[in-house]
């Protein structure tokens, strides 16, 4: 006959009691922001898929862009484009100018998530604020990704000569997220400041257009005057419309360099809006 098996040593309550009291083991950096930074892209679209309209009405504004202001300069002729039809010239400027007007109004949504208490209850998870942050600025992101796209179908529709070639369109995707990135980091750092929407709102308004004006989207940094040139050097909005003119256009451009001030300028964002995250919490 085969022996009877041995019963397994018993546990007792103190010790299966102790196991309860265990804390999950922390995932480190690199492997939560990523996470953190997935999920909330996740949250993004779904909000996209159940209430089009924002996205709706945000095409409204370039279109009338490209047909109106696109179409006039392009008869009157006294921007030089380098050859360029003035509406295939503005194009990219535009689609660079529709997400960056989603990205600097981002901050509102942190103050909505501190007054409802989600952002409390996010900063008492063991997930760094670095990783809340990014996995905010990369949702923006994605929905001027998003938005993007609207605005080069729309493009397309008014007859504007674009690239279609698919690595050249998946370069313009990345820099749009890089650019909304940063504009967002800087919504959610002036949120850290203001505090109110309302503050908020009126700062982002004041500087929405000069960030605008004061880059190359509309004309040749050639063009402007020595002090607006100035400024238009280390306008992160500037090197967003050279990458996305160079991809979607292929006018002469250093992708390398507009890339990495892209990157660096997202960087500091993400630091800066971090280290003002808790601030905003109080």
């Amino acid at each position: 006959m085969s022996a009877v098996p041995a019963a397994p040593p018993p546990v007792s309550a103190e010790a299966g009691q102790g196991l309860l009291f265990v804390p999950p083991r922390a995932r480190p950096a690199w492997r939560l922001i990523p996470a953190r930074v997935v999920a909330m892209c996740v949250v993004e679209l779904q909000k996209l898929r159940h209430d089009r309209t924002e996205l709706y009405t945000r095409a409204i504004q370039p279109a009338l862009w490209l047909v109106i202001f696109g179409e006039t300069f392009n008869r009157l002729n006294v921007i030089p484009t380098g050859g360029i039809p003035y509406r295939d010239y503005l194009a990219p400027g535009i689609i660079a100018q529709s997400t960056m007007f989603i990205a600097i109004f981002y901050g509102i949504h942190i103050i909505w998530e501190r007054d409802s208490g989600v952002l409390t209850k996010l900063l008492v998870t063991p997930t760094p604020r670095a990783a809340l942050v990014t996995g905010k600025a990369f949702a923006a992101g994605v929905k001027a990704m998003v938005q993007a796209l609207v605005v080069l179908v729309i493009a397309a529709l008014l007859g504007v000569t674009l690239t279609w070639q698919p690595l050249r369109l998946v370069g313009m995707l990345a820099v749009v997220v890089l650019g909304s990135a940063f504009f967002s980091c800087l919504s959610m750092t002036i949120a850290g400041i203001a505090r109110t929407r309302d503050r908020l709102l009126g700062i982002g308004q004041a500087i929405t257009m000069p960030l605008f004006f004061a880059s190359n989207a509309l004309y040749p940094t050639a063009s402007m005057p020595s002090w607006l040139q100035v400024i238009s050097a280390i306008n992160p909005l500037s090197y967003e419309v050279s990458a996305l003119r160079g991809l979607l256009l292929g006018t002469p451009t250093n992708l390398p360099l507009d890339f990495a001030v892209l990157v660096v300028a997202a960087a500091l964002g993400i630091a800066a809006a971090s280290a003002l995250l808790g601030r905003l919490a109080r």
